[in-house]
């Protein structure tokens, strides 16, 4: 996303660790904010409560932590043993009293930079499973990126004032580049953001594609399967179905 002080060059050349780690303190100022009854309040997912998120959040960059402290102690390890097993970890973290979700969730936003920085240059060139025995496999390199994604989404998702209107736009650029590959809709469409020199194609377009548009970060919430915003509109009407994330 800018250029200084990234975190090697074997890494994610978007990311600059300046970056994440302003997004760690964003969400550790609201984290401290949650009391009481607010930890059980809903979230903006479904079925989950915000300390839910919080345990996602938590367990998220301890995973993907242990992946990098892995890879450097040669002992290679997938993110999840399974689906199953995140799902209920994550369920039971949830359970947690307050204190102990927060200083999971704190804790995580030290030693997942330490564990960045402890990789070698050459080790960044590996890949790594999310899950046990999965294909295809993950590059190493996108970790950094990954964790920076997952905590400014999600920290929209607890609800708490912060929002996608509050996203860093090259973070909002990061987002829909990421998401338009994983897309698979029934038919192609174009994203062409009304504040952004950039524009994306998803599957095959014709001569005469639909085109989805609206402010650059809308878009890009809109793209990880949350509900869209009035400002995100087609050029035919409906948007194109696209599942979520």
């Amino acid at each position: 996303m800018t250029t200084g002080g990234s975190p090697g060059p074997g890494t994610d050349p978007d990311l600059d660790l300046d970056d994440l780690k302003e997004a760690e303190l964003r969400l550790a100022r609201t984290v401290d904010g949650l009391h009481g009854d607010d930890w059980v309040a809903p979230s903006l997912l479904p079925d989950w409560t915000r300390a839910h998120v919080v345990a996602h959040l938590a367990l998220n960059g301890e995973a993907l932590r242990d992946v990098l402290r892995g890879e450097v102690d040669h002992e290679r390890m997938p993110m999840y043993e399974s689906q199953e097993r995140r799902d209920s970890d994550i369920a039971e973290l949830a359970q947690a009293e307050p204190a102990e979700l927060r200083e999971r969730l704190l804790g995580t936003l030290t030693t997942f930079t330490e564990s960045v920085l402890a990789v070698p240059d050459e080790t960044w060139e590996r890949r790594f499973a999310r899950v046990r025995g999965a294909e295809p496999t993950l590059p190493l390199r996108a970790i950094p990126v990954m964790r920076l994604r997952e905590i400014e989404i999600h920290h929209a998702d607890l609800g708490l004032g912060y929002s996608p209107d509050d996203w860093p736009q090259p973070f909002a650029e990061l987002v829909i580049d990421g998401m338009v590959k994983r897309l698979d809709p029934d038919s192609g469409f174009r994203v062409a953001p009304l504040d952004s020199a950039h524009s994306w194609d998803v599957d095959g377009v014709g001569d005469d594609p639909l085109v989805v548009t609206g402010p650059v970060r809308q878009v890009a919430w809109w793209l990880t399967g949350r509900e869209p915003s009035p400002q995100v509109t087609s050029s035919r009407g409906e948007l194109p179905a696209i599942g979520g994330w």
